[in-house]
């Protein structure tokens, strides 16, 4: 197997470890009167038990694949206290987990690997769905979902691992500068109950306001400190949201270097011109660039080197 294709699986099993933690985290935080105060009954409870069963066998495929240099699950961290705060985790933690397989699929060199990694992300496909659906929002807002880079997808995962065994792989990805959208807008809605549809199908609009703060590079991050977040972009000018077959970029403006904010606009369009899809709607993606390059779903990644901070989950739909 080549050091790319290795560094990548790596990266996934990490990915599906959190994931089966996380989902047995919240059926063991929250009592079942919890689960039902939010509109969730025993069904939906053995719902996510069972897609917690599915990560058990994602990461046992990719172990199997990367034997016997495959990492052993670590202790993780999560940002919610509530029913509603773990699906909301839940929808966001399994969109960049989808996201970030799509990105390096077409690039892996062994294709019977990719084929079996296929074979176990169009089921993450359905779970990112599905915590839509318990979570009251619209099950999905897009026409299609965007790939993103391993760099993007170790960046939005990193603050989630505290501590893992000593002999896990090192992963080997860069981590850029954390961002943080401080009004990013909030799907968790105290009335919500769980939907196959509903009619919460946007919370964001085009020209609404975005405001960004960010950390700098060089600060230890991940689990036991062992990684540091780099950067080799210059000041930050643009906003990069990825969305669907799109990469918009938007000027900031109220730039703020010394305390690391700035502001921007969400972009507007539709996916193929009017009377298609708008492309900014779901659970997307967003970082902070120096320039603003030419790039397509394929090559993404070109873009890198020009990343000041993020990306970011934002909320539009």
């Amino acid at each position: 197997m080549s050091d790319f294709d290795f560094q990548s699986f790596n990266l996934a099993l990490n990915q599906e470890y959190i994931e089966l933690d996380l989902f047995h985290y919240g059926l063991a935080r929250f009592s079942a009167q919890e689960f039902l105060d939010a509109g969730l009954g025993p069904e939906y409870q053995f719902l996510i038990e069972y897609m917690a069963d599915q990560e058990v066998g994602h990461a046992e495929m990719i172990s199997n694949i990367i034997y016997p240099y495959g990492a052993k699950q670590c202790q993780y961290q999560y940002p919610f206290d509530t029913v509603r705060g773990f699906f909301d985790f839940c929808q966001k933690l399994t969109r960049w987990g989808e996201s970030g397989v799509y990105g390096f699929l077409p690039h892996l060199d062994n294709r019977a690997t990719a084929e079996l990694l296929i074979n176990s992300i169009t089921t993450e496909a359905r779970q990112q769905m599905a915590f839509r659906q318990l979570q009251g929002l619209f099950p999905m807002a897009v026409w299609f979902i965007a790939g993103i880079p391993q760099a993007w997808a170790w960046t939005l995962l990193s603050p989630y691992l505290v501590h893992c065994p000593p002999e896990n792989p090192y992963i080997k990805w860069q981590i850029f500068p954390y961002l943080n959208v401080t009004n990013n807008p909030n799907a968790i809605r105290n009335d919500s109950k769980a939907a196959v549809s509903t009619n919460v199908s946007a919370i964001s609009y085009p020209g609404y306001e975005v405001n960004f703060q960010w950390d700098n590079p060089g600060i230890n991050v991940s689990y036991d400190l062992k990684y540091q977040t780099t950067s080799t972009a210059g000041p930050p000018k643009y906003a990069l949201w990825v969305s669907q077959l799109n990469a918009t970029y938007t000027p900031l403006y109220n730039i703020d270097t010394k305390n690391n904010y700035a502001s921007t606009k969400q972009p507007g369009g539709r996916v193929f011109g009017d009377d298609t899809a708008p492309i900014f709607n779901d659970t997307m993606f967003v970082a902070l660039t120096d320039d603003n390059p030419y790039i397509t779903p394929y090559n993404l990644s070109l873009v890198n080197p020009h990343i000041v901070a993020g990306p970011a989950i934002y909320q539009a739909g």
